[in-house]
């Protein structure tokens, strides 16, 4: 059954997360749907850069590095982040960005993997996976040459099947960037494991959009953003996971000063630091950290449990929602209907995808367009709501009626879809 307006209003009254609404800056007139692909502001962060720009940078300087603790950045704001994926704080930095951390793990996971088997030395990836991950397999197996590392892609359901005795590590992002769909992490590491093999996840459409227990799977790495679902800004600092059994044997080869054990001896000689802190490399951007940990102030308080239950709640909804809009306008769902199999994203796809999102965003309702023809939709717990749903489904309603998406101007592409 189709839900109505009064419905949904009163599931927002008792949602135990509504007041986290007010903690963002959302901008009026805007229905937001694209926090999958970049977060609200949140309000304590400006106030935050503020402060590092003109006391901590703009009076004491350099001093701050040890006033104001600059240094300690990466993994203070990597423990904030393991609470939310299921790790330990010494086993999550933050620094860099994706796919340079994913380069650093991919190396490291081949090195371990090649100390327990030297035949194994393929990169298993799922073919349809974000391209970035793709493109950075890509360059290490170049890199290193065939015979250390060879990247074999498949189709999402020949993942489990095609994991060999020569494979190295098993590299698959959480949620699927297209799609929505998500993986079971537990049964897939576990799956990975009894072939022999690592894993590699990537939770950039994970972390802060639903709990992830990395642990609790026996994960070997993982990597992840800081700008979705963390709302740490466009470019923020991204994450990467090392499971403590690893650290030890699982070295950096991206070898950077801040990855020294002792980096101001200033030796020419390089040895890494023990434990997380051998996975930094270069000088953090600390405005950008500390954007970073003053938006992740804002998960401090949630219960994980509750941020899953309403981001399921909400992708329901939108879905039940579109059902009369896929008949009518010929909308086709892409994304898994089992709760179990989603993330907290639903996309649809359409055979005028982009001109159809563009005449949305143009309406006050945002989100974004993947090729070749998907309208995609992320749905933020923390300031999302119901009602904000059903104006979505209501203003893409109108807009297929009228036949607004056919303006030539929709049809134009921009630089970022």
């Amino acid at each position: 059954m189709t839900p109505d307006l009064a419905t949904l209003r009163a599931l927002d009254a008792r949602d135990p997360l509504a007041s986290k609404r007010g903690e963002f800056l959302i901008p009026g007139g805007v229905t937001y749907l694209d926090g999958n692909s970049l977060g609200v502001l949140p309000a304590r962060v400006p106030e935050r850069v503020e402060k590092v720009v003109r006391e901590e940078w703009g009076q004491d300087l350099i001093r701050s590095w040890n006033t104001h603790g600059w240094i300690n950045l990466p993994a203070r704001v990597g423990a904030r982040i393991a609470r939310l994926i299921g790790a330990d704080a010494d086993e999550v930095v933050a620094a860099d960005s994706t796919s340079v951390n994913l380069f650093k793990v991919l190396a490291a996971a081949i090195h371990v993997s090649a100390g327990r088997d030297p035949k194994r030395r393929v990169i298993l990836a799922d073919e349809g996976n974000f391209p970035t991950d793709l493109y950075i397999a890509q360059g290490l197996a170049g890199l290193v040459g065939e015979a250390r590392a060879e990247v074999r892609l498949v189709s999402t359901d020949a993942i489990a099947d095609a994991v060999t005795d020569d494979t190295a590590v098993v590299m698959l992002t959480q949620v699927d960037y297209r799609t929505g769909e998500r993986h079971h992490l537990r049964e897939m590491t576990r799956h990975v494991h009894e072939r022999g093999a690592l894993i590699i996840w990537d939770l950039a459409h994970s972390a802060g959009a639903f709990p992830v227990d990395l642990n609790g799977a026996g994960a070997d790495f993982a990597v992840g953003c800081g700008y979705k679902y963390l709302n740490g800004g466009p470019g923020a600092p991204a994450f990467l996971y090392v499971a403590r059994r690893h650290q030890p044997h699982a070295p950096n080869v991206l070898s950077g000063w801040m990855g020294h054990a002792s980096p101001f001896e200033f030796t020419s000689r390089y040895t890494g630091a023990s434990g997380i802190r051998q996975y930094q490399t270069g000088t953090p951007s600390i405005l950008a950290l500390s954007a970073l940990d003053a938006a992740l102030e804002v998960f401090e308080d949630v219960d994980l449990a509750q941020l899953r239950d309403k981001s399921l709640s909400l992708t329901r909804t939108f879905i039940d929602l579109m059902g009369p809009l896929c008949a009518r306008h010929g909308f086709r769902l892409v994304t898994p209907e089992d709760d179990e199999r989603r993330g907290s994203q639903v996309s649809y796809a359409h055979p005028h995808g982009y001109e159809v999102m563009q005449a949305l965003i143009a309406a006050g309702v945002i989100g974004d367009f993947r090729a070749p023809d998907l309208l995609r939709f992320g749905f933020t717990p923390l300031y999302t709501s119901h009602e904000d749903v059903w104006h979505a489904v209501q203003t893409l309603d109108i807009i297929m009626r009228e036949g607004r998406w056919q303006d030539a101007r929709y049809a134009e592409r921009n630089a970022v879809t």
